[in-house]
């Protein structure tokens, strides 16, 4: 199938394209690697009135290392955040993103807004609770990662608002671990476990309508429980659903062993 007509605007910044899109009123969408897009609109599941295309907006492909983070532009693709080294962690999750003609149009921005529950970059995102950077008609105003995914494919991003820019801090210690059956598919189960400022995380993909993090499973880690005791206590509060790719209990089961790997990574990851 071929998409609906649209109107096309390739924003040359920031502000005229959040105000295009609240001209568009609510039947406008943000155009930036497309890579979840266009088969959406190929399908006709979604037909936007207006396109507004962010990819000639400059300063939204940077990384700039600050103190203690990263800061991504909102087109950063998955290919650069492979092949950085500012954020080892970052870099790992990028490298199980899809496959190399994916890898080269989606962006850490689309990612986010997306927000779909089993994506590599959300997880890292609810992980280290990276900031976003928005920015809209009224002004610009920032958001937790934890607070601005709400729900399978839902966030807190407003019909003409735009992500601008992601800060990410950088753990001193991390692991990443991810089941799938073939590698560049989505997660069945990916875990992420990173150390920022003396505190141990974890965040769960796969699971759930967001990414899960275990409150309990956390306080033990950072108390110095047995790692295995940690994991159990990961698996024990993940409800996934099953799926024609898992059913429940495996994808269950899956959390606690795949909590332990990541665990376990932690120990020899470092950035420090």
């Amino acid at each position: 199938m071929k998409p609906a007509p649209f109107d096309y605007v390739r924003a040359r910044s920031v502000g005229q394209a959040a105000s295009t899109l609240a001209d568009a009123a609510g039947d406008g969408k943000i155009l930036a690697g497309g890579q979840s897009l266009l088969p959406v609109l190929a399908l006709r599941m979604a037909r936007p009135r207006v396109l507004v295309d962010i990819n000639r907006i400059a300063g939204l492909a940077t990384v700039h290392p600050t103190d203690g983070m990263v800061r991504m532009g909102a087109l950063v693709r998955h290919s650069q955040l492979a092949e950085q080294r500012e954020h080892p962690l970052l870099a790992e999750a990028a490298r199980w993103i899809g496959h190399t003609a994916i890898r080269s149009r989606g962006t850490l921005g689309g990612s986010l807004a997306h927000a779909d529950p089993a994506a590599e970059l959300p997880t890292v995102a609810a992980a280290l609770d990276a900031t976003v950077h928005i920015t809209g008609p009224s002004g610009s105003r920032t958001t937790t990662a934890t607070e601005f995914l709400v729900g399978a494919l839902e966030t807190t991003l407003a019909d003409d608002e735009v992500i601008t820019a992601i800060d990410l801090p950088l753990p001193t210690r991390w692991g990443f671990a991810e089941l799938s059956r073939r590698h560049g598919d989505f997660g069945l189960v990916t875990v992420v476990a990173a150390e920022v400022d003396g505190h141990r995380r974890i965040a769960i993909g796969g699971v759930g309508s967001v990414p899960l993090r275990p409150a309990e499973a956390e306080h033990l880690l950072n108390e110095d429980a047995p790692l295995a005791r940690v994991a159990a206590a990961a698996g024990a509060v993940a409800a996934p659903s099953g799926d024609l790719h898992a059913p429940a209990a495996y994808r269950q089961a899956m959390t606690e062993e795949f909590t332990r790997r990541a665990l376990a990574a932690m120990s020899t990851n470092s950035t420090a």
